[in-house]
């Protein structure tokens, strides 16, 4: 079955297929060369759904689109479906990572609770369409720490490490890809697929 991965980030393309590859090798995945569409959705499902639709009716295929960011739960979930552009109007990951911390400066552990939120749309030439959600909890670091992964990758501490924590910019890719928001949704988007 060929789909198309409707995303132009790179990032997201490496790690996205990593993650088919491990978990539905049957799946030819293609990138998209379409336009992008304005991202103007509120919710992390409705943006997914927006650039799903834009690649199904762009090429003709099944069409996947992840929307994701992080939440912090003393900001009310926010950055949430700003995370790319929190800083300002470019997206650059050291001004949104460096933005956060600084809100954060003042904020003692207990209370610096966050989690990456993953959600994947499908939808179908034929219009049918579906969304899932994938979470990683876990908290922010006082300090980036590692050069691995992207975007909140080296601020981001998951819950459940044994022995000493790590950022997950200290993670190797293999590392990330079995545990991330986006294997989380991918897992809950496999019986979906197999319907088809």
């Amino acid at each position: 079955m060929r789909i198309v991965l409707a995303t132009h980030n790179a990032h997201k393309i490496a790690e996205f297929g990593q993650i088919v590859a491990a978990t539905r090798p049957d799946l030819e995945v293609v990138g998209y060369d379409g336009p992008e569409p304005v991202e103007d959705g509120v919710t992390f499902e409705e943006n997914a759904l927006i650039k799903a639709r834009a690649a199904a009716a762009h090429t003709g295929l099944a069409a996947l689109a992840d929307d994701s960011g992080i939440a912090v739960d003393v900001l009310g979930g926010s950055p949430g479906v700003f995370s790319a552009y929190w800083a300002g109007q470019k997206k650059d990951d050291v001004a949104n990572r460096e933005l956060l911390l600084d809100q954060l400066r003042d904020i003692a552990d207990p209370h610096r609770a966050a989690h990456y939120v993953s959600v994947i749309a499908l939808v179908l030439p034929d219009g049918r369409e579906w969304t899932v959600r994938g979470e990683w909890p876990g908290r922010l670091a006082h300090a980036a720490v590692g050069d691995g992964g992207f975007g909140y990758d080296p601020v981001f501490l998951p819950e459940g490490q044994a022995g000493a924590e790590r950022t997950v910019g200290e993670f190797a890719a293999e590392e990330k890809q079995s545990q991330s928001h986006r294997a989380r949704a991918f897992v809950a988007l496999v019986p979906l697929l197999a319907e088809l």
